[in-house]
């Protein structure tokens, strides 16, 4: 083994280690504070006389925050640097999540539910901006698959974990969907405190890399730069220009859709297709099963994307099992058949949640990628507000039929998106693979 790939050895192993499962357990607490509402619902609707509609806009209006404040929050970490923003953006959700347990009324829930948006804008697409930091192309599925395992492991984690608050903690006579989240609200905090001291911004602040091997990815990230300025647009004003930009915004919008309207639905479809005495907890056992299929797909796509650079194919294939997983969720009408579709369903959107980050980025350069990666993502969040909107204004049929509709026609608009990449990168990740 040469010097070279000794050192692309033992740097790659260092950031991967050191990086990816810290970040990972931040988004899962991300995730989990973002949608443990929907097992809250089980029964703070009651309590708090909640219509399915209301709970809809409830569990949307978190993504209206989000997308007014996104680009802002970006383009201030890419200044101040992600150590002190991220851990700002942590602690003040956390703090949002805690008052969000002793909320009296709906109006209440609308404010804070808001401000949650407002406080965690630039969390996700900060992240993927800091793993451009650290990764090269090469390596960013990977890095990125890792992240996003959070939306499974946070299912996974949460479905078992709620249940159980609501159903056996209920201390000083607060009702234990409000202790749900108050103590699902205190890990953000500490890990917002622990963030402080131990990201670090850039390769070249990392303590715990040597000088060769912080000059040898610096090198490698700085020509990666140079070869994406060839065939992508340098200026943000030419950037927002260029129809690839929206067209990757829509198509994460379609996706986003589907995934959190059925992040925040799911505990309740269960439970209104359950017999009468289905325990909160069963309904959250039955509710893990989907998330347990997401971590192989969205392994699997991660990696595999990496190894064979055939991003686009893996898209469209997810897509298309997410389709016909969510016309199946319409016609079903028992607990363990819906679960079998929704399985399916999950697995077609972890799976384009493992590949769609690393793809994302492929479309900017390092001055357009902290407000490009932010603008995708914030107006792909709007899906956030319509998913759980469409599956609490319609019937069940309806609301799966019509989030098929808007996944099949983000399908159309990936097949017209054309990626244009620099023959020196092209030739190389051939080589590679070969």
């Amino acid at each position: 083994m040469n010097d070279i790939s000794r050192i692309e050895k033992t740097t790659l192993k260092k950031t991967m280690t050191r990086i990816l499962p810290f970040i990972l357990i931040l988004y899962t607490i991300a995730y989990l504070d973002r949608v443990n509402l929907g097992f809250a619902a089980l029964e703070m609707n009651a309590d708090l006389a909640l219509s399915a509609e209301v709970f809809g806009l409830l569990s949307g209006i978190f993504f209206i925050g989000y997308f007014f404040f996104e680009v802002p929050s970006n383009m201030i970490m890419h200044k101040v640097g992600a150590k002190v923003w991220i851990a700002r953006i942590m602690i003040s959700w956390g703090i949002l999540v805690i008052l969000t347990g002793f909320v009296q009324s709906a109006t209440h829930l609308y404010i804070l539910r808001f401000l949650l948006g407002v406080a965690e804008a630039g969390f996700f697409p900060g992240i993927i901006l800091y793993l451009t930091y650290w990764f090269r192309s090469r390596e960013r599925g990977k890095a990125t698959a890792v992240l996003l395992l959070a939306l499974p492991i946070g299912g996974l984690i949460g479905a078992p974990l709620s249940a159980w608050i609501i159903d056996n903690v209920n201390w000083f006579s607060l009702e234990g969907w409000r202790w749900m989240f108050i103590l699902e609200g205190i890990p953000a905090i500490i890990l917002g405190v622990l963030v402080v001291f131990y990201l670090v911004n850039r390769p070249k602040e990392a303590k715990w890399l040597t000088t060769e091997e912080k000059d040898w990815l610096e090198g490698e990230l700085k020509e990666e730069r140079r070869a994406s300025e060839k065939v992508n647009k340098v200026s943000k004003k030419e950037m927002l220009k260029d129809s690839k930009v929206w067209k990757l915004a829509f198509f994460y919008f379609a996706g986003y859709t589907g995934i959190y309207g059925l992040s925040f639905w799911i505990p309740t479809i269960i439970k209104n297709l359950s017999v009468v005495d289905t325990t909160n907890m069963q309904i959250g056992w039955l509710a893990m099963i989907p998330s347990l299929v997401g971590i192989p797909a969205n392994i699997f796509t991660g990696w595999n994307t990496d190894r064979t650079n055939t991003y686009k194919s893996h898209l469209i294939v997810c897509l298309v099992i997410a389709i016909l997983g969510f016309i199946g969720c319409g016609f079903v009408t028992s607990p363990l058949s819906m679960v079998a579709m929704l399985t399916i369903t999950s697995a077609g959107l972890y799976g384009f949640t493992g590949c769609f980050f690393a793809y994302m980025t492929f479309f900017f350069t390092e001055s357009t990628a902290p407000v490009g990666i932010a603008l995708v993502n914030s107006f792909a969040a709007l899906g956030g507000f319509v998913g759980p909107m469409i599956l609490g204004s319609l019937t069940l049929t309806s609301g799966m039929l019509l989030i098929a509709a808007l996944l099949f026609t983000g399908l159309l608009t990936l097949l017209t998106l054309k990626q244009v990449r620099d023959n020196s990168v092209v030739e190389m990740r051939a080589l590679e693979i070969e």
